[in-house]
C-alpha cells in the first residue's frame, strides 16, 4: 500500500477533528473524500500531507511514518494541490511549474539542470499549458490557474496526488476539463489520487472508491455503488435522495432535506 492510515486522530487544537480513522490507499486508485461541511475532510487531507501532525496514530508512506521523514523526501512521492493557492506576483507559468523540481534538487543548486527542465516541460505539456507558459500566473483564468498549480504538483513526479476541492470556483466546463485530465493521468500513469469533493455526482463519476466522513469519523468507504446508498446519504448529509443509473455511472438526485 503506498499510503496507509492507522488509528489516525488529530486536528488544530487539543480537541480532535479526525477521530480514529483507519484507511488503506491502493496503488493507482482514485479515492474521493465526501461529507457534510465540517465533517473533517480537509483536515484529514492535511494530516495525510504532513501539514498537520496527528495527536494519535500514524500515516505511513511506503511503509514509513510520513511525519518523521524529511519534507523533501515526502515531496518526491506525494504532492498536494490545496484549496487556496498563493499567487506569486509576476511569476510566469513556467517559473511556477519549475518550483516543483525543488524537492529533487540539492540545497546548493539554484538552476534547473537538463533533467529538471525536461520534467517541467512534460508537466506543462500534460496540462495543456504550452501556449500560456510565459504568461504571468495572476493573469490566468480560474481554470487555467488550477491547471498551472496542477502542473507544479506534477513536476514533483509524485506517486500520490492530493487535491482539496479542486473544482471549487470553477464552472462546469472547467470542472469536467480538470477531472478528465486527472482521469487521464490516473489511468495512463497509475497516479494515485485523493480528492476532497463537495459534488457527489462528480465523486461518483470519477472515483474508484468513496470515503464518507461524518463528524470526524470515517462512516464508510467502498465503491460508489456500494457506499452511496439512500440510507448512507440520509445518515451523512441529512438528505432524502434517489440513486439513478446513467450513461456516466451512478448519480445522486437529492429530493428533500430531512
Amino acid at each position: 500500500m503506498p499510503l496507509e492510515v492507522q488509528n489516525l486522530t488529530g486536528g488544530y487544537t487539543t480537541t480532535p477533528i479526525i477521530k480514529d480513522v483507519n484507511l488503506n490507499l491502493k496503488t493507482g486508485e482514485w479515492l474521493s473524500l465526501v461529507g457534510a461541511n465540517g465533517s473533517g475532510k480537509s483536515t484529514f487531507l492535511k494530516l495525510l500531507s504532513r501539514i498537520l501532525s496527528p495527536s494519535e496514530g500514524a500515516v505511513l508512506l511506503d511503509g514509513k511514518v510520513i511525519h518523521s521523514q524529511p519534507a523533501n523526501i515526502v515531496a518526491q512521492q506525494l504532492a498536494l494541490l490545496p484549496q487556496q493557492q498563493t499567487i506569486p506576483a509576476g511569476l510566469t507559468v513556467r517559473q511556477l511549474v519549475s518550483l516543483g523540481r525543488t524537492p529533487h534538487q540539492p540545497w546548493w543548486q539554484w538552476e534547473l539542470n537538463s533533467v529538471d527542465r525536461e520534467k517541467v516541460e512534460i508537466a506543462i505539456q500534460k496540462t495543456k499549458l504550452a501556449e500560456l507558459s510565459e504568461r504571468p500566473v495572476e493573469n490566468l483564468s480560474g481554470g487555467e490557474r488550477q491547471r498551472a498549480f496542477l502542473a507544479l504538483a506534477l513536476a514533483q513526479e509524485p506517486k500520490i496526488l492530493l487535491l482539496d476541492e479542486p473544482t471549487t470556483y470553477l464552472d462546469i466546463n472547467y470542472q469536467l476539463q480538470l477531472l478528465e485530465l486527472l482521469k487521464e493521468l490516473n489511468q495512463q500513469q497509475q497516479l494515485t489520487i485523493v480528492t476532497v469533493l463537495h459534488e457527489l455526482n462528480l465523486a461518483a463519476r470519477y472515483s474508484n472508491r468513496i470515503a464518507l466522513f461524518k463528524q470526524g469519523h470515517l462512516w464508510g468507504v467502498d465503491t460508489p455503488e456500494n457506499v452511496l446508498t439512500p440510507d448512507a446519504i440520509n445518515q451523512v448529509f441529512g438528505v432524502e435522495a434517489l440513486i439513478i443509473n446513467t450513461p456516466v455511472g451512478l448519480q445522486v438526485c437529492a429530493i428533500s432535506s430531512l
